[in-house]
């Protein structure tokens, strides 16, 4: 799934800033900064929130920046590649509705007809009529759409070890359990 990275507060997801700075001889990243210079500025102010949310902004940005080259190598677009992974990890017939789709990868039917219009015309996938409802469409992978995408998660898996390698397994394991609370907190505190 392609996250969206629309920021609410562009001080948050800044990329001129994503160097840091110096600060006694030790470097610091670009959102401990701010948070710094918010402290400084609006001492009555707790700005540190902002170094998880404006952290999470900034790894998005560049997961998506160091995650996209092998995608737009295979002529694929943004997002793309989710609607084939979609079709390829539910097994063989590798084929779903355009609603059972726009619910896997987050996104609206009118942004998967525009993705499937596109992988169509690159053979990768087809639209057939369902069996069990003649007024609805299945999205299936063809032989070629399999075979791509299953070159394509092996490269995409390979990345993301690499971009991982700066942190134990274990610190992997911690982090992914956090963001899993995190994602379940937002989830039921929808405001």
């Amino acid at each position: 799934m392609e996250p969206d990275t629309k920021a609410t507060d562009t001080e948050e997801t800044n990329t001129e800033e994503t160097d840091g700075e110096e600060t006694d001889g030790e470097t610091t990243d670009a959102i401990a900064v701010i948070v710094d210079q918010w402290g400084r500025e609006r001492p009555d102010l707790d700005a540190t929130p902002m170094l998880v949310i404006g952290r999470l902004f900034r790894l998005t940005q560049t997961l998506d920046q160091r995650l996209r080259p092998p995608f737009a190598e295979a002529g694929l677009g943004s997002g793309d590649f989710d609607l084939l992974a979609a079709l390829r990890r539910t097994g063989a017939p590798h084929a779903l509705s355009a609603g059972e789709l726009s619910r896997t990868v987050l996104v609206t039917t009118g942004a998967i007809t525009k993705r499937v219009d596109r992988l169509e015309a690159r053979g990768l996938v087809s639209r057939t009529v369902d069996e069990t409802d003649s007024r609805g469409r299945l999205i299936t992978l063809t032989p070629e759409g399999v075979a791509l995408t299953d070159e394509l998660i092996a490269v995409h898996l390979d990345n993301q070890r690499r971009l991982l390698a700066g942190l134990g397994k274990d610190e992997q394991a911690d982090l992914a359990g956090l963001l899993e609370r995190l994602a379940l907190a937002l989830a039921t505190n929808d405001d």
